[in-house]
């Protein structure tokens, strides 16, 4: 007997997610969130899913699945009153495309200069809805000089970029996390460019249903 499920998920994840419900025995119905949630902070992303959990009725689905990691802790704490809440059991969304908690630590330990993309990551990386919310956005951190010129003045825009920093210093590797989706060979060219733009390490990883396909399918543990 297949389940309703109820899925609140990051549109990060919309291709994959959907390509799994599509296939699903269960019957699902999905919602996707704006991507950067997490760089609202922790407070008003948990207060923004835990409107969508609100809005879910008693009795119309057997369990509501999140597609998010723990991702800066903005799921802790929350509830679901009027349904099971099944949640995956992982830091944040790369491992999901890994399809292992334990292959994204190992990975994150041996290269932990690691900026990841992924095709969600490209596509949906400009949100109008969250536009200028993120707290990198607020402190400026992404700000490129001229913007910040214009907006501070000269002297003041030298004196936010040096004690702010570059938030990408730190990091010397790009992985893109290739899914075998169609069309995905645009994106992955994309991110090997960006890699050398920046002068970073490029690596192509081969990623995994595996997990998403345990959320959306069961049965959970």
């Amino acid at each position: 007997m297949p389940l309703r499920l109820k899925i609140l998920c990051c549109e990060v994840l919309f291709r994959e997610v959907s390509l799994l419900a599509a296939r699903s025995p269960n019957v699902c119905d999905t919602v996707f969130l704006p991507r950067g949630l997490h760089n609202l902070g922790t407070e008003k992303m948990a207060n923004r899913i835990q409107q969508e959990l609100g809005r879910v009725k008693s009795g119309s689905c057997d369990a509501v699945l999140l597609g998010y990691g723990l991702c800066n802790n903005g799921i802790a704490g929350l509830a679901c009153p009027s349904a099971k809440l099944v949640v995956p059991r992982v830091h944040d969304c790369i491992a999901l495309f890994m399809g292992s908690r334990q292959l994204f630590l190992d990975y994150f330990n041996a290269h932990p200069g690691t900026y990841y993309r992924t095709t969600g990551w490209y596509e949906r990386l400009e949100n109008a809805e969250l536009a200028g919310e993120g707290v990198m956005d607020k402190m400026g951190l992404f700000q490129e000089r001229q913007r910040l010129v214009e907006k501070y003045g000269e002297d003041n825009a030298d004196y936010i970029l040096k004690t702010m920093g570059d938030p990408l210093a730190h990091y010397n590797r790009l992985t893109f996390i290739s899914m075998g989706l169609d069309q995905e060979d645009p994106f992955r060219e994309k991110a090997r460019g960006e890699a050398a733009e920046k002068g970073w390490t490029f690596e192509d990883f081969k990623g995994s249903f595996g997990l998403l396909k345990k959320l959306v399918d069961g049965p959970w543990d």
